[in-house]
C-alpha cells in the first residue's frame, strides 16, 4: 500500500484526498503512509541546484582544508533537523561510491544513520561493509552494529562486525581481544576498505556517546579536563590531533583514526558549531579527501581559518 500510494502521489501527480479514495482508506491514513514513504526512504526527494554561496564555500573549504571535495548543504532554521539534512547529503554522496567490489568502512552516529534513508539501491556483487568499532550491550537506534547491518543489507552485501562493546573494563581485556583470531580478520579488513565514512563527536552533553549514557557526566568532564575536543571513531582527541591522556582511550575497541590515513578515501559527515574544532582536527588527523557539513558550520571553519 506504501509503494501503491507513493506512487499515485508523487508519480502520477493524485491529491493526497484522491490517493484515499483509490485506495479506499482515509485522508489521515494517507497523511501517515506518505509521510512513512518519506522517513523509510521509500521515497526520496533531490534538489536538482545549487546557490551560488554554496558553490563559494565550498571552494573556500576545499582551499582551506586542502581536500578534493566538500558538499555544503543549506543548514536548516530547525537545528534539530541539521543530523538529518547532513546525512541526507551523505546518502546521496556515498550511493555514488557503490559499486561491484568495493568494500566500505563505517563509522556511527546520528548523522550516519539519517544517511540510510537518501542510498539510492543498485544492483551489486561482491560488496563488503565493515563496522570500525564496537557496539553496545543494549539496543539503540545508534548502534554501530545496526547501522552497518542495515547499510549492508540495502545492497545485499557483506557485513562484517566488531562483535565486542565499544568500550571494554580494562586494557589488559582491549590487548587480549585484540588477539582473538576473527577480530584480527576484522582489522585486517578495515585495514583495507575503499572509503572510511566517519562522523566525529564533540564533547556537549548532548553527543551521542553520552546522550546515550555509554558514558558518564563525570567521564565527559575528566575528558575535557584532559584537554578532549571530541572524538574519532570513540578516541578521545586533542586539538593538535594527538589521544589524550585518559583511560577510556586505552579501552575503546575501534579502528585507530590515526591508520585512516593508509585507507584511500576519508568521507567525514558532520555539522554543527560545537563540531568546528573535531571537523577541523578529525580531518587533518585522517587524511580526509571529502567534508560534507553545513554552510553554517562550514563559515565556522573557513572563519577559523583565516579565510572569511
Amino acid at each position: 500500500m506504501r509503494m501503491r500510494a507513493a506512487w499515485l502521489y508523487y508519480m502520477e501527480g493524485l491529491t493526497q484526498e484522491e490517493v484515499a479514495k483509490r485506495l479506499q482508506i482515509s485522508r489521515l491514513k494517507t497523511l501517515r503512509i506518505l509521510a512513512a514513504c518519506r522517513e523509510e526512504g521509500i521515497v526520496q526527494i533531490r534538489i536538482n541546484g545549487r546557490q551560488a554561496s554554496q558553490v563559494a564555500i565550498e571552494k573556500s573549504l576545499e582551499g582551506l582544508l586542502g581536500i578534493e571535495n566538500a558538499v555544503v548543504v543549506p543548514t536548516p532554521e530547525d537545528e534539530t533537523k541539521l543530523a538529518e539534512v547532513i546525512g541526507q547529503a551523505a546518502g546521496a554522496y556515498l550511493s555514488g561510491e557503490i559499486r561491484d567490489g568495493v568494500s566500505i568502512g563505517v563509522g556511527w552516529g546520528g548523522t550516519l544513520q539519517h544517511s540510510l534513508r537518501s542510498l539510492e539501491w543498485t544492483e551489486v556483487e561482491k560488496m563488503t561493509v565493515v563496522s570500525m568499532l564496537g557496539g553496545m550491550t543494549h539496543a539503540i537506534s545508534f548502534n554501530p552494529s545496526a547501522f552497518a547491518f542495515k547499510f549492508a543489507d540495502l545492497y545485499r552485501a557483506e557485513c562484517y562486525h566488531l562483535t565486542t562493546p565499544v568500550f571494554v573494563s580494562s586494557k589488559e581485556l582491549r590487548n587480549q581481544l585484540w588477539r582473538e583470531p576473527s577480530l584480527q580478520e576484522i582489522v585486517r579488513r578495515s585495514q583495507k576498505v575503499d572509503v572510511a565514512a566517519i562522523s566525529v563527536g564533540d564533547m556537549s552533553p548532548g553527543a551521542t556517546l553520552f546522550r546515550s549514557g555509554l558514558l558518564s557526566e563525570a567521564e565527559r568532564k575528566e575528558l575535557r579536563a584532559a584537554g578532549a575536543i571530541g572524538d574519532i571513531l570513540c578516541h578521545f582527541v586533542d586539538e593538535k590531533g594527538g589521544l589524550v591522556d585518559h583511560p577510556l582511550n586505552s579501552r575503546v575497541m575501534a579502528f585507530n583514526p590515526m591508520d585512516l590515513r593508509k585507507i584511500g578515501k576519508v568521507v567525514v559527515v558532520a555539522g554543527g558549531k560545537s563540531k568546528v574544532d573535531i571537523i577541523m582536527t578529525a580531518v587533518r588527523l585522517t587524511g580526509a579527501r571529502t567534508l560534507i557539513t553545513d554552510e553554517r558550520t562550514a563559515r565556522g571553519i573557513v572563519d577559523r581559518l583565516g579565510g572569511g
